[in-house]
């Protein structure tokens, strides 16, 4: 899934997106926005302190403490509302919906989101709109309604065409791309995906790049096609280390570690696995390391080696106890049970 506020979590050493997570607000915007210049001495200290609890917020979400950062973007939004600057309270909104979000925590993300919407709308804020409304759309893929979400997308997808914002269609086709994928159309989502790929590109947005490269990756990898899966995952990947971009460097070696386990390629896989281990320790995101941990698990059992699969599924057990992962520790203690017994 495709995570609107990459581009922002990008600026600040952040790499996106969520999931569902698609990068949108570009780090110029970011700080054109969060350092206008003030009416007067009280109103610059008050905006510092709510631009530094973004930023602490985006620091959190990158070392996987949602709920930290949920805590700072709250009190952003307030400081943010008392000041009356509504455009970067919009735009701390997006970066607390996608963060709900993450936690499937729906009614609270689809709150924040249109309330970002409806500011975007009173203040005329067109490019509002379209990250807006592609934001909504992602929330209504996540909760699987992608005829809604498609709906979403093709009305930001005209504000783009109408105001002649190339960054809002490449963003718009990407999403639409996703909507045809999740109904079963790979040939049509990868035809929006190269679609979206020209307007990237064109407007030299690496980050969107990588992120539609792995949209397609994963659209020929739902086809069968190992041979293109794995070029166009690679090609995100490089885009993706060149940038620091780690959500893009993340999500292209998970797809890639995919294909080549299917195409029988497990040197590569286990290169692959330990270079998202190591990454994900640089990070210091102990939520990433599980998902490591837990991939090793499952490719050694996909190999029937049971005596090491049940190593690193103890592993990821231990770290699921330590993020306090209930359901994930109830996953792992059943899993282990069960090779217990092979």
């Amino acid at each position: 899934m495709q995570w609107q506020n990459q581009k922002f979590f990008n600026f600040y050493l952040l790499v996106i997106s969520i999931l569902f997570t698609p990068g949108v607000v570009k780090a110029d915007e970011i700080t054109q926005q969060l350092n206008q210049p003030p009416k007067n001495e009280v109103f610059l200290d008050t905006r510092t302190q709510a631009d530094r609890l973004v930023r602490l917020g985006g620091q959190q979400e990158l070392q996987g403490n949602v709920d930290k950062a949920i805590e700072y973007w709250l009190q952003a939004i307030e400081i943010y509302r008392k000041v009356g600057d509504f455009r970067a309270q919009g735009l701390t909104y997006d970066f607390l919906g996608m963060a709900y979000v993450q936690q499937d925590k729906f009614p609270e993300a689809e709150d924040a989101l249109r309330r970002r919407l409806a500011i975007a709308r009173d203040t005329h804020d067109f490019q509002g709109q379209i990250y807006g409304l592609n934001n909504v759309g992602t929330l209504l893929l996540k909760k699987n309604a992608p005829k809604a979400a498609g709906n979403t997308f093709e009305e930001a997808l005209v504000i783009a065409i109408n105001m002649n914002n190339l960054e809002g269609q490449g963003l718009s086709l990407s999403n639409l791309g996703l909507v045809s994928a999740r109904l079963g159309n790979y040939n049509q989502a990868i035809k929006r995906y190269e679609s979206a790929l020209y307007y990237r590109r064109q407007i030299g947005d690496p980050i969107g790049e990588a992120n539609t490269l792995n949209n397609l990756g994963d659209a020929y990898l739902a086809t069968g096609n190992y041979q293109d899966t794995i070029g166009t995952y690679g090609a995100a990947l490089r885009i993706a280390k060149a940038t620091r971009d780690r959500r893009n460097e993340i999500r292209a070696i998970d797809g890639l570690v995919t294909a080549h386990t299917a195409a029988g390629r497990y040197n590569r896989t286990l290169d692959l696995l330990e270079t998202r281990l190591k990454l994900s320790r640089e990070l210091q995101n102990l939520r990433e390391e599980f998902l490591t941990i837990r991939s090793y698990a499952e490719f050694y059992e996909q190999l029937e080696n049971f005596p090491i699969a049940r190593n690193f599924y103890q592993q990821a057990l231990r770290i699921a106890q330590q993020l306090g992962d209930t359901r994930q520790e109830a996953l792992l203690i059943n899993k282990l049970a069960q090779l217990l017994r092979k």
